[in-house]
């Protein structure tokens, strides 16, 4: 898929959207809570993958102060005696 055909696509899916949100106040109530529904599990998806995105860059980037001990091997060296 090129990224024009990606946009054309993106850009029909925004304007049915825009078309969905004026009918809105005209619909049925059934219509509002079942947009309402599908509206609220599409904000859902979008918050846990961003939650899941910053809690695994912040595990494995070290963003925490500390070194991700787990990617480094450290080197043991014989105690002096």
């Amino acid at each position: 898929m090129s990224s024009e055909s990606f946009l054309k696509e993106i850009q029909a899916i925004g304007e049915k959207f825009l078309l969905k949100l004026q009918k809105l106040p005209k619909a049925e109530p059934v219509e509002i809570v079942c947009f309402c529904v599908v509206l609220l599990f599409i904000v859902t998806v979008l918050v846990l993958m961003i939650i899941a995105c910053s809690c695994c860059c912040y595990s494995c980037c070290g963003c925490d102060g500390r070194p991700d001990t787990r990617s480094r091997k450290s080197q043991v060296r014989p105690a002096a005696h």
